[in-house]
């Protein structure tokens, strides 16, 4: 019985953001299967093995798939009216202190069913990936009991097997203190620890433990707990750190070898050394900062000066960030935090991939042997993608080598 040949296939002309650097000339990118086969200049394109290829490409700006490492995308409810609150003076912490934020999306979630969520939730990822996103981080944290919890990486990892999109499931059990835990954030904490950790990782249903270490949420001795709880089961740690004040949470969650620290605001001397250290990204999120109308930018600079690699994500999410457009990201993160173009797209690409530890796999590169999760769009160069925000310049997305032209979104379809 013979072998089924593996169709190869040809992008030629590209300019090509190969997730860190643009390169000089014009390029061509063959595909074989779902792995990126060739990357060469035009200029050694050999003839015979472009006649040998389907074409399905010519022009244009090439750059790996998006990587949206950080996103909330899967809740019940609104919080418009927070939004509202907030432009006439009422501060992110105040409307939390009055039992809304996190916690009124907690009781919306809490209420809807899986299949509610899922339908909720679905298009707010169609949105990301209209965008150009092949890879997204998908955290709980409105659950708040073992339950509910569950109940979001369930529709999380549903997500990632009706859309043509890779899925990473992350439990935030320490987001917030849940209304019956009110007095008793350690005993909450016990929960999540010996709780819903354990159930999560036992059902297979997170790649990931996150939490919120902030004034409002939990101490950095707590979070400290969470994660020795989730190295007992081999998960992977991340922290929203440094977002409202400075607590030390990131420099903690280095020591433990966080895959990243989020938000960052906040961030000293120390942490930074300390990320840099610990091989962890600083995952950057503009669009909470503009909501927020915050004023405390990011230590931008020692970051960079360090080294340390700067991921930009949309952290859509219903309250701080209702931002489903990461290539405003791109822009914000140029404009608000001062980032160049080609960091900014590394952000998305590259060092989005570190943040949630895929870049073992090449993920967020255009290299020989890598995933083919490519984007094709209508631009002359990369930086164009940050410098306008102007959505409908996505030509072609490509998915584990099956394109997929701009809204064509159904699981397995392939249209050239």
């Amino acid at each position: 019985m013979s072998t089924p040949s593996i169709t190869r296939r040809l992008w030629r002309d590209v300019t090509l953001f190969d997730g860190l650097d643009t390169q000089p000339q014009p390029m061509a990118v063959v595909v074989a299967g779902d792995r990126i086969e060739r990357v060469v200049p035009m200029s050694e394109l050999d003839p015979a093995e472009a006649v040998a290829c389907e074409t399905l490409g010519r022009g244009g700006v090439m750059t790996p798939g998006l990587i949206d490492c950080h996103t909330h995308l899967v809740f019940g409810g609104s919080r418009a009216d927070e939004f509202e609150k907030r432009l006439e003076g009422v501060s992110y912490e105040e409307i939390a202190r009055q039992g809304g934020g996190i916690l009124s999306t907690v009781r919306a979630t809490r209420e809807a069913s899986e299949p509610e969520l899922f339908a909720l939730a679905r298009p707010r990822l169609e949105a990301l990936m209209r965008e150009g996103v092949t890879t997204v981080e998908i955290k709980s944290g409105y659950g708040l009991s073992v339950a509910d919890e569950l109940k979001m990486l369930r529709v999380a990892r549903r997500l990632g097997e009706a859309l043509p999109v890779r899925v990473v499931t992350t439990l935030l059990g320490a987001h917030a203190l849940p209304p019956e835990y009110q007095g008793d954030s350690d005993g909450y904490i016990d929960l999540v620890c010996r709780e819903m950790i354990p159930a999560a990782a036992a059902q297979g249903l997170a790649d990931a433990v996150d939490v919120f270490c902030e004034k409002i949420a939990f101490s950095v001795a707590q979070c400290e707990r969470v994660f020795e709880a989730a190295a007992t089961h081999g998960l992977p740690i991340k922290a929203h750190a440094e977002q409202l004040s400075n607590l030390g949470g990131s420099a903690m969650a280095a020591r433990h070898g966080a895959l990243s620290a989020d938000h960052i605001e906040y961030l000293d001397a120390a942490g930074v050394a300390a990320l840099r250290e610990a091989g962890s990204t600083a995952v950057l999120l503009p669009g909470a900062f503009h909501t927020l109308r915050e004023t405390q930018l990011p230590p931008i600079a020692a970051l960079r000066e360090a080294g340390v690699p700067m991921a930009v994500a949309t952290d859509a999410n219903p309250g701080s960030s209702p931002l489903f457009m990461p290539t405003l990201m791109l822009n914000f993160a140029c404009t608000l935090f001062r980032l160049t173009p080609r960091e900014a797209l590394a952000g998305m690409t590259a060092h989005g991939a570190r943040a949630l530890g895929l870049h073992r796999q090449s993920l967020g590169r255009i290299a020989e042997g890598a995933p083919a999760d490519l984007c094709l769009w209508d631009a002359e160069t990369p930086a164009e993608l940050a410098y306008a925000v102007q959505p409908g310049r996505l030509r072609q997305r490509i998915f584990q080598g099956q394109c997929n032209f701009h809204g064509e979104l159904t699981h397995g379809q392939s249209q050239h």
